[in-house]
């Protein structure tokens, strides 16, 4: 089910219709940009079943994409999943030893710019999915997707608590109207 908020953010909007766009091609559909137009004209509730056809697209989408071992792909994930929340949302990605998705939990849920991680929870949530690795991101409801410093220290933090129990971090993925990628700055 759709959030009701995504209907307020553009950048999740903006995604979904573009991301849909370069599906509907390979799965018989036609979406025109002269088309697009007619979405933002649209009633809410038109709007969120087009959002909840294009949300469903896309899982389908990253459920036979197999492992996560690029960036690229990890961040379309994190962005459809956390772009729309008009609250910073922190969740992982929790992967097998093949880095295949086991499930995407959202760990944490804050105010318009912080969230309180904690790290004894994120272990617990790790461990009860047999996961081997994990993939943080969260979401900067600003649409600026800097990391701040303190970012970088929860993420410093993590690493090293799930270090203890052999949980890999691949990566901690920050999403805004774009994304920043912890593993392609070298941080991880």
């Amino acid at each position: 089910m759709v959030n009701g908020n995504i209907l307020c953010n553009p950048f999740f909007f903006k995604y979904i219709l573009l991301e849909c766009e370069y599906l509907l091609p390979t799965t018989g559909g036609s979406m025109h940009s002269s088309s697009l137009s007619n979405y933002r004209q649209s009633s809410p509730t038109e709007l969120r079943e087009v959002l909840e056809t294009a949300a469903s697209m896309l899982a389908a989408k990253y459920a036979r994409h197999g492992s996560f071992t690029n960036p690229e792909v990890s961040k379309q994930y994190l962005q459809m999943k956390l772009a729309h929340y008009d609250k910073e949302v922190f969740g992982a990605m929790l992967l097998d030893n093949q880095n295949r998705l086991i499930t995407f939990e959202v760990l944490f849920t804050g105010t318009i710019d912080a969230a309180s991680i904690y790290p004894r929870e994120v272990v617990k949530v790790a461990l009860a999915a047999n996961a081997a690795a994990v993939i943080f991101g969260h979401n900067h409801p600003s649409g600026v997707p800097e990391p701040s410093q303190s970012d970088r220290r929860i993420t410093t933090r993590l690493s090293d608590a799930l270090a203890l129990i052999d949980i890999r971090v691949l990566d901690h993925i920050v999403v805004g109207e774009s994304c920043v990628s912890f593993a392609e700055r070298g941080w991880l």
